[in-house]
């Protein structure tokens, strides 16, 4: 069909399904009416493929992963599955002969509140990659009714708002009622003997809770083969109770059914309390538990062996969240289909793959044992016994202290992620310096035992979301230079740019494109918070999860010393800079939202005083997301990476960054290593202690953070003004949390220590921002050097070792 035809058919399709749906002409609707018919159109031409891609996988019986996360922060769909498709063009050529711009379609789509941060995101961006090489794949997470939150700032403090994303509906998905699963909490565990004499174990008066799944397709890249996202809702088996409700005691009628809906209801409650844990524990158990259901019934419905499932099946499980799935496998097995301990345990040795995200122990998910005992009894009692066969087989291989500290169960508390490294046959850090310390450190006792266990697939983006989507000018100029798109499935490709490094012509074509992408960003931030932009200025961008080691605290102490070497320095500097922050901070970490009071505080100081000659600029952009990220990343100058060395396992948006040419100033510290390997000292802004030298710092010793506030006169202001009334009394027990620890150990993320070498790494930022040509140069090689950060690269990789796939 020619281009003519195709755009007639669209438009035909168009306005039949505003005509059907809504009742509607194309001018009468709205333009939410609008995108809804777009959008049931584009689904429409996914659906032949996407049925097709799943009854070719299933007749042919070919291996799949299920990759469980708790979170998938996909963005929108529509401008995605254009993307995918090849049609973004197509659709809105078509769009524009009936008047109607796609863009402002895009817009009136409601981002999924389905993930927060690097991990929700690398979860989209991995379904993506495993559609785009035609890899089998299902990802399997919940279905969350108001996502995180949305985030209001109110008189400079975070305000968390339901996020109402599936207010509208949602095109997307498509529900599957009839593929529903009973998950079970609570109740008495009844031990009986079978007929064949075997000891068998039985949930009596459990809390029943109905797991209803939905399905969105996962378009690849101009194959003609899609993958599967299913999300699971919860929902009670009884919508109310007739008998409370025909006696007016209404609120009782439908508690059961509100307790059960909660599950699927919010991501990460706050569980600083015993009920946001047992809820947490709840969400974990419930779609791990309906995804291996699932699992198994489609496994046994294509009439395979149970005892084959690791040659059809793999399951990796995305951070610790989802690893409450080994025992529940265990129990499916076990007590559903009747098998031998020992068989099972090997099954799932077999299926189970475990990656894992980081080392703070926050994250690693240790769930009281009474907790676990009364909300998951049949699997508490089977976490025990995996747990003193690991003891058995350890103390066996490596002594009684290291069976001890490898233990499932110590303490008190369940410790998931040693129930991962007991089972999984293989356990993977997200970068090099991140695999080598669970090595090393972390996980040091089941490296020795087994050092071919924990290996390192370093992340990756998708070029097709974070270049193709997120920076269309960008991809023109590249597709024009190497005379094809097919850069956009061989991200490698991109090395064929460095030739152009140097060429002045070239470097102008960027820097047009990046002034282009600041004008966009400057429009958007105008419209949305009211603020103005100077796109001349530096745009320098700090957009992740707010926690305390990613230092946005140490970015915002710097905007304050500049502020006071311009403002009682006499200091001027040679070009404006302006400071973008974009992060969300969980609802119960008090410190977090309290670094983003003090972020909103500098704006409001820097923004409103005329001394600062517009040399400064600061601006904390509202509810974060993929949407802003996508508008941010492609305008940025410089992205900061500034972790304390060590913490960070890997990062994704120092590699969107870095794609999208926006030089980086950062630590030795994640994926920044393998970035430096790559650009070296001429292309990235390194500073601070490295990983050693910051264990050092905390076990021998470091410079008093008193000592160097009194060594460096403008710092010391900047620490005082913490405290002094210069910022609102919210921010002021910061100072005392830097100085002396609050309680704590002072200065804990090394903000003051690493200072003076941060304020060094921004002066060779302007410096090199001066030379034009320099600068262009360098973002030129950043960009020409990404394509090891594909994570087209990264699915490779874990299916060559992991989960072989097609092989």
């Amino acid at each position: 069909m020619d281009f003519t035809a195709e755009k007639n058919q669209i438009k035909k399709a168009f306005a039949e399904k505003l005509k059907r749906q809504f009742g509607k002409s194309i001018e009468s609707a709205t333009t939410l009416q609008r995108y809804k018919a777009v959008a049931m159109t584009v689904r429409d031409e996914i659906m032949e493929s996407w049925l097709s891609s799943v009854n070719r996988v299933n007749t042919e019986k070919k291996k799949v992963v299920f990759y469980l996360s708790l979170e998938f922060l996909t963005g929108k769909f529509l401008g995605a599955n254009l993307t995918a498709l090849g049609k973004y063009d197509l659709y809105r050529n078509a769009l524009a002969e009936l008047n109607i711009d796609l863009a402002e379609l895009e817009e009136a789509e409601r981002e999924p509140g389905l993930g927060n941060g690097g991990l929700g995101r690398l979860a989209a961006c991995f379904m993506d990659s495993l559609a785009a090489l035609g890899l089998p794949a299902v990802g399997c997470g919940i279905r969350y009714d108001l996502g995180l939150f949305r985030q209001r700032i109110v008189e400079g403090e975070q305000v968390e708002l339901p996020d109402r994303w599936l207010f509208d509906g949602n095109e997307w998905e498509v529900a599957r009622p009839e593929e529903a699963v009973e998950i079970c909490f609570n109740g008495t565990v009844r031990e009986y003997t079978d007929e064949t004499g075997r000891l068998c174990f039985a949930l009596d008066n459990p809390n029943r809770v109905i797991a209803v799944p939905y399905d969105i397709p996962v378009c690849g890249y101009k194959n003609d083969f899609c993958n599967t996202l299913r999300i699971w809702s919860a929902s009670s088996p009884e919508i109310i109770d007739m008998r409370s409700f025909s006696e007016g005691d209404y609120v009782k009628a439908s508690e059961e059914r509100e307790l059960a809906e909660t599950i699927s209801r919010i991501l990460y409650p706050n569980d600083s309390h015993n009920a946001g844990k047992s809820l947490r524990l709840r969400q974990q158990y419930f779609f791990t538990s309906a995804t291996l259901q699932f699992l198994l019934k489609r496994h046994k419905a294509q009439g395979l062996p149970i005892e084959r499932l690791a040659d059809y099946v793999a399951v990796q499980i995305n951070d610790t969240h989802p690893s409450i799935a080994i025992a529940e496998l265990m129990r499916l097995l076990v007590d559903g289909e009747r098998m031998a301990w020992e068989d099972a345990e090997r099954i799932c040795s077999e299926v189970f793959s475990y990656t894992n995200h980081t080392i703070m122990s926050e994250a690693l998910e240790a769930w009281p044992c009474y907790l676990m005992e009364n909300l998951l009894p049949r699997i508490y009692m089977i976490i025990c016994e995996l747990d003193r066969r690991a003891r058995l087989r350890n103390a066996a291989k490596a002594g009684y202290d290291v069976a001890e500290r490898t233990a499932i169960i110590n303490y008190g508390s369940v410790r998931m992620a040693n129930l991962c490294m007991n089972i999984c046959r293989k356990v993977n850090g997200v970068s090099g310096l991140h695999s080598e310390i669970l090595q090393q450190s972390l996980f040091s006792d089941f490296h020795k035992m087994d050092p071919s266990q924990i290996i390192s697939v370093t992340n990756g983006v998708t070029p097709r979301r974070w270049l193709l989507q997120a920076n269309p000018a960008l991809s023109a100029f590249i597709t024009e230079m190497l005379g094809s798109d097919e850069w956009a499935r061989d991200l490698s490709r991109l090395s064929e740019l460095e030739a152009h490094a140097d060429d002045k012509a070239f470097g102008e074509k960027l820097a047009a494109i990046k002034r282009g992408n600041k004008l966009r960003l400057i429009e958007w931030i105008n419209k949305t918070q009211n603020v103005a932009l100077d796109p001349d200025s530096i745009f320098d961008v700090q957009i992740k999860r707010l926690h305390e080691y990613k230092r946005q605290l140490l970015n915002v102490l710097h905007i304050l010393y500049l502020y006071f070497e311009i403002k009682e320095n006499g200091v001027t500097y040679a070009a404006p800079r302006t400071f973008l922050f974009g992060a969300k901070a969980s609802p119960g970490y008090t410190r977090a939202k309290q670094i983003i009071s003090l972020i909103n505080a500098v704006a409001d100081l820097v923004n409103n005083d005329p001394d600062i000659k517009g040399l400064l600029k600061v601006v904390f952009v509202e509810n974060y997301n993929v949407t802003a990220s996508s508008l941010l990343i492609p305008a940025a100058d410089v992205s900061e990476q500034i972790s304390m060395a060590g913490k960070e396992a890997s990062g994704t948006g120092n590699m969107k960054f870095m794609m999208n040419g926006a030089l980086t100033v950062g630590t030795l510290d994640g994926a920044n290593v393998e970035m430096y390997d790559l650009l070296g000292d001429d292309n990235l802004f390194l500073f601070g202690l490295r990983t050693e030298q910051v264990n050092n710092a905390f076990r021998y010793g470091r410079t008093p953070p008193e000592k160097i506030c009194t060594d460096n006169a403008t710092l010391g202001r900047v620490i005082a003004s913490l405290a002094d009334g210069t910022l609102p009394s919210n921010v002021a027990s910061l100072r005392d949390y830097l100085l002396n620890g609050d309680g704590g150990v002072a200065d804990p993320y090394l903000c003051l220590t690493d200072f003076a070498d941060y304020s060094a790494a921004h002066e060779r930022v302007l410096a090199k921002y001066l030379t034009q040509d320099e600068w262009r140069a360098s973002s030129a090689r950043n960009i020409a050097r990404s394509g090891f950060f594909s994570s087209d690269r990264s699915i490779a990789e874990y299916n060559e070792k992991v989960w072989h796939l097609g092989l």
